[in-house]
């Protein structure tokens, strides 16, 4: 889920990380905590001295225009809808919705310059650049609410927006979610899908069985029907039958049909495409949760994500229409505390059905194949546009899944992808930066209006020329978009970068005779490694670092003895990867059980005049989890054999990035990630799940740097 603040950030640093459409979908049940200043009365005419656009350093994309309407002041930040500002003093002005204000600041004339915006805990200053505001006339559009049918008498809540000043007929764009519609309004349209609104079309949204206004019942990835059961339901269908109405019930419809949604509306988009209606013409899955056991929300290759899981579930299956979730101390503490994932049930009481299928399904069994989109995406003749960001923390293996699993079956060449330098639906904003990470231009922008709204154009009105390239990636480092007519690109050749005596790391083989030529660490379930830098928030609460944890400077780590780390010499050129990293590593524990975690890892130099902030930076670029038991096989986990060395070979998954001349490149490797994965007990059992806390049991970990054993990265290099 991923659910987050209702209002967008209003300069693309705050809340632009997060998908526009994963705001606004997601975020009826968030509760908005702020303590409002007190409203003033002032000469309307005060505040004409302010009129203006103000633009940010960081984001010169991002302008904040403010005017005034009668005796009312507004400020309107690029793309967005106005929003009525309020003063608190002569020259501070607060909104009501959100916990943000701007004060006015002037010069030694008196002059208005600039301003300084407050939002949350974040503070930054603006330039005034021109005394004319540029004010964004959004469209108007008639709402209409409907409950349509389905094929066994469920009724699904959903909203119709048809532009007020049609004059053609349109193509329909459906987002299907379980995170609520229902204050939906013109304004949510023109703020979530502006690039689209100006190309002309009727959107609809939707609440999914059980969810919100829609009736029956929620069910959690809901499995594909059985195709003997002429009564049987899925999403898939449901999509089906809710594109059938709208063609029919709809006027001045073109009969096309697009559907797109980020998250777990990116895996309705996906669904949609299974035994797709004939209508439904286009589909952009945008991060879906592709596989929830293999590598997306709840499980990566086994390791449950226990903080995400448990606040998930709950925030979900409490009620329907969600609830948040809180800690009363820093949750790596409240986990740490509460031991066992056997006393996290206990909390559930059973009332959370994903809770107890966990609990019930801790293997990649026939319940979690089933929903696994991967294992039934097939031919169709939806064109699609995937979409992925290359630090999303949630869904990131399901944007590379799906796009393999569609291209299996692609004979008409319209499975397209787009990846970026992103977090989880980052696209959504400006996606000019993601944490202290600068990529130079606004890459959101460049999505929307440069890849996606041409996409739609193209395959709903016919409009413009299809020049896009199947692969479009972006490469971080370097700072530019990248293209190629598939992906991996073809022109990538696999380079091994080998684990060494000293802690360094090199392309050239080991050389040892010595076979126990290894680094070891003490792997202790009652010290686990942080995820991230603490206190830990809960995932979606105020102020989380959630959104950015995977670009997260990784010296927080230092001094930590169960962190191993090697890296290369300052390198003398650039080193440029773009494609899948795999690691292959020959390990042992003591234990009987083990998890182990992979990162690569680009250091920043010292001395960094570009950017002085990133000066030393440890920026991850990919990173995994492995759980031991699995070495053998998904479904059926079996205990290791203390001491004897393994090779344990994990996908590290992908980027399209440049290591710059003067940089180091690292790799980090530990056995707990918490709270966010479970601790292993270290001692095989049947179920984690029931394991008791004398279960648990420090362990030593050994990785292996000989001939014999020579762990190792490999990269996929371009020349």
């Amino acid at each position: 889920m991923k659910r987050t603040l209702l209002f967008l950030s209003l300069f693309g640093i705050l809340l632009s990380s997060t998908a526009i459409d994963c705001l606004l979908t997601r975020a009826t049940s968030a509760r908005v905590q702020q303590s409002k200043p007190t409203e003033i009365k002032i000469d309307p005419r005060q505040f004409d001295e302010f009129v203006g656009q103000y633009a940010f350093a960081e984001n010169p994309d991002q302008i904040l225009s403010f005017f005034r309407e009668d005796d009312k002041f507004f400020l309107q930040a690029t793309g967005q809808v106005k929003l009525e500002i309020f003063p608190a003093t002569e020259s501070k002005f607060f909104l009501k919705i959100i916990d943000a204000d701007a004060t006015f600041v002037r010069d030694s004339q008196n002059k208005v310059t600039g301003l300084t915006w407050r939002q949350n805990d974040h503070q930054t200053s603006a330039k005034k650049i021109s005394n004319r505001p540029a004010i964004e006339d959004a469209v108007p559009f008639e709402r209409r609410e409907e409950m349509i049918s389905m094929r066994d008498g469920v009724r699904l809540h959903t909203l119709i927006f048809t532009p007020k000043n049609q004059t053609e007929s349109l193509p329909i764009i459906i987002s299907r979610t379980p995170y609520g519609i229902g204050e939906s309004n013109s304004d949510t349209i023109n703020g979530r899908y502006r690039e689209l609104v100006k190309d002309g079309y009727i959107f609809v949204l939707q609440d999914i069985r059980g969810r919100y206004g829609s009736e029956g019942q929620f069910m959690m990835n809901r499995p594909l029907r059985d195709q003997k059961d002429p009564k049987g339901i899925d999403e898939s269908t449901d999509t089906y039958d809710t594109i059938d109405w709208l063609i029919k019930n709809i006027q001045k419809n073109n009969g096309r049909v697009g559907i797109l949604g980020v998250s777990y509306p990116g895996w309705l988009a996906a669904v949609a495409t299974v035994d797709a209606h004939p209508a439904l013409k286009a589909s952009s899955p945008q991060a879906p949760m592709t596989d929830t056991w293999l590598g997306d929300d709840f499980f990566h290759n086994g390791a449950f994500r226990q903080s995400y899981g448990y606040e998930y579930v709950k925030s979900m299956e409490t009620s329907k229409e969600g609830v948040d979730v809180t800690f009363d101390r820093d949750a790596y503490d409240w986990y740490l505390g509460a031991g066992t994932l056997s006393r996290l049930t206990e909390l559930t009481e059973g009332k959370f059905p994903t809770w107890n299928a966990f609990v019930a399904h801790p293997n990649y069994d026939d319940y979690w194949q089933a929903r696994g989109a991967g294992n039934y995406l097939k031919a169709t003749h939806v064109a699609t546009l995937v979409v992925g960001g290359w630090w999303d923390q949630e869904d990131y293996y399901g944007a590379l899944a799906a796009y393999a699993a569609l291209e299996k079956f692609d004979k008409s060449n319209h499975n397209f992808v787009v990846l970026g330098p992103w977090n989880h639906g980052g696209w959504g904003g400006f996606g000019r930066a993601l944490g202290q990470v600068s990529f130079g231009s606004s890459t959101g922008l460049y999505f929307r209006s440069q890849i996606q709204a041409p996409w739609f154009a193209y395959y709903l009105k016919d409009k413009g020329k299809l020049n896009e390239p199947e692969a479009v990636t972006f490469q971080s480092g370097s700072n530019r978009w990248t293209t190629s007519d598939r992906w991996p690109p073809k022109e990538a050749t696999a380079r091994n970068l080998y684990l060494h005596s000293g802690k360094t790391l090199s392309f050239d083989k080991p050389t040892t005779n010595n076979d126990q030529d290894s680094e070891s660490y003490i792997s202790d379930p009652a010290n686990p490694v942080p995820y991230r830098k603490r206190p830990i928030q809960p995932t979606y609460g105020g102020g989380s670092s959630w959104f950015t944890w995977l670009v997260q400077d990784q010296r927080f780590l230092a001094g930590r003895n169960d962190v191993l780390t090697w890296q290369t010499e300052v390198l003398d050129r650039d080193l440029t990867m773009d494609g899948n990293v795999i690691a292959h590593l020959f390990a042992s524990t003591t234990g009987t059980d083990s998890d182990w975690v992979v990162k690569l890892i680009d250091v920043y130099p010292d001395n960094n005049p570009d950017d002085p902030k990133m000066a030393g930076y440890q920026l991850m670029i990919v990173d995994e989890i492995f759980r031991g038991r699995y070495l053998r096989s998904f479904e059926k986990p079996t205990p290791i054999v203390a001491n004897k060395v393994n090779e344990y070979v994990i996908d590290l998954h992908a980027n399209n990035h440049v290591f710059k001349k003067g940089h180091r490149v690292m790799v980090q490797v530990q056995s707990t990630w918490f709270p966010l994965y479970d601790r292993n007990p270290q001692k095989f059992v049947d179920n984690i799940f029931n394991a008791r806390p004398d279960d648990y049991q420090a362990a030593t970990q050994r990785v292996y740097q000989s001939a014999r054993y020579p762990s190792h990265l490999t990269l996929p290099v371009m020349k």
